[in-house]
């Protein structure tokens, strides 16, 4: 050993490079730099931008997905330990969006989490509701439709013809009275969006209507369905028509329907919901252009501001959403699906792992939902635009209730 420590430490080996190794465990090199392969071809640059972009968005899947579990297993205490009953009585969704909101606003997210939430909010939200489309034919989607198209139109008139008098009245600038009026009327923030350039909306505007929606909407999110459930006496078919027609954005009626089914054991009132919705989000079509005209004719602003593109306008996940009922419409007709191309076991099996895959999906998404909802940007709104939110939500849930209850009184919906 004295001769090892009397070695100089100027002495030369003749080969250096191996003493990188002397830190590792049974001789493997230390972690490097990951670098990009000299000479790449097309499909190993393609492949190496995949692993960035996985890179990028895995923090907040992976916050996501944890937080559904942690929602999950937190309602089973509750119910199991906490109330000593079979089964809790607390979603586990909303579980999982409350202690989003809870980490977001109390500790803070870093920014690297964000394209992942904004992820989940959007790819995996649409593939969600897309794949709801399995669980109904079309006959039973045209039906829900058919039930809803009366509430959907009234709800909307309500929502454009109210909330602009109530920005009147108020004094708010007509393009913020808008963006909320559309916001409120058909697909929350989506609307906002698409609506915006075709204005000539600034940005504050912007992100005060959406910032209205957002609180309202996840406020509706949390009640309804426990108000639904109360005012429509247990039916989930009508409930559904109430959370898809009073709630302003997609997610939020998504999270809504999956809480209702949670809480009270009705899958129905998730159909009923997102069909609506869905109908509701085709207004779009003739929505948006007819607002910037009246707004426009109004102001006698500039025409040529920007338009909204089709994909703004008429949100591509509806369309697969009616695909995949039309699929599971062909599927289930006849003695074997498609003329005995597949087995029963294998197209049930198919059908159910696409419905699970759904439910996680969505379940996801409202984990985002409460992650990516900042309440500190709520302050800067004040009062009057709260003011015109709150009206307009509480107008449009009115007059949803009412119409539900006159019209599907002695009518069986599905």
């Amino acid at each position: 050993m004295a001769e090892v420590r009397a070695v100089s430490r100027d002495a030369r080996h003749p080969n250096p490079e191996l003493f990188r190794h002397t830190g590792s465990m049974e001789g493997l090199p230390e972690w490097v730099d990951p670098v990009h392969l000299p000479g790449s071809s097309a499909w190993q640059r393609t492949a190496q931008e995949w692993f960035d972009h996985a890179a990028s968005v895995m923090p907040g899947i992976v916050i996501a997905g944890l937080l559904a579990l942690a929602g999950r297993e937190l309602a089973d205490l509750i119910g199991t330990d906490v109330l000593g009953v079979g089964g809790t009585p607390v979603s586990p969704i909303l579980v999982a969006i409350l202690l989003g909101l809870l980490i977001r606003n109390a500790i803070g997210l870093p920014e690297s989490y964000q394209p992942g939430l904004r992820l989940c909010l959007q790819r995996v939200l649409r593939i969600g509701v897309a794949l709801l489309g399995l669980r109904l034919s079309l006959a039973t989607v045209g039906s829900i439709g058919l039930t809803a198209l009366p509430i959907v139109t009234a709800s909307i008139l309500t929502a454009l013809v109210g909330v602009s008098l109530i920005n009147r009245l108020l004094g708010l600038p007509a393009r913020l009275g808008t963006l909320v009026a559309v916001g409120t009327a058909i697909c929350g923030n989506s609307a906002i969006v698409a609506t915006a350039p075709a204005i000539g909306a600034r940005e504050d505007e912007v992100s005060y209507a959406v910032g209205c929606v957002t609180l309202f909407g996840l406020l509706a999110l949390g009640v309804h369905p426990f108000l639904s459930h109360v005012l429509f006496d247990g039916d989930p078919m009508r409930a559904g028509l109430f959370l898809g027609t009073a709630i302003h954005d997609t997610a939020q009626v998504a999270g809504a329907g999956l809480l209702y089914r949670q809480q009270f054991g009705a899958a129905e009132a998730l159909d009923a919901a997102m069909v609506t919705k869905l109908l509701r989000n085709v207004f779009m079509i003739l929505v948006i252009p007819g607002m910037a005209f009246l707004y426009h004719r109004r102001s006698d602003a500039d025409t040529a501001s920007g338009r909204p593109s089709l994909r703004q306008a008429v949100p591509f996940f509806v369309f697969g959403f009616l695909a995949l009922a039309l699929l599971r419409t062909l599927g289930d007709l006849g003695s074997e699906p498609f003329g005995g191309l597949l087995g029963d076991a294998v197209w049930t099996r198919g059908v159910e792992l696409g419905i699970a895959a759904s439910a996680w999906c969505l379940t996801l998404a409202m984990a985002a939902v409460g992650l990516g909802t900042d309440l500190t940007r709520l302050r800067t709104l004040g009062l009057r635009p709260l003011a015109v939110g709150f009206a307009a939500a509480l107008t449009v849930g009115a007059v949803s209730a009412t119409l539900i209850r006159a019209l599907t009184s002695a009518t069986p919906i599905g």
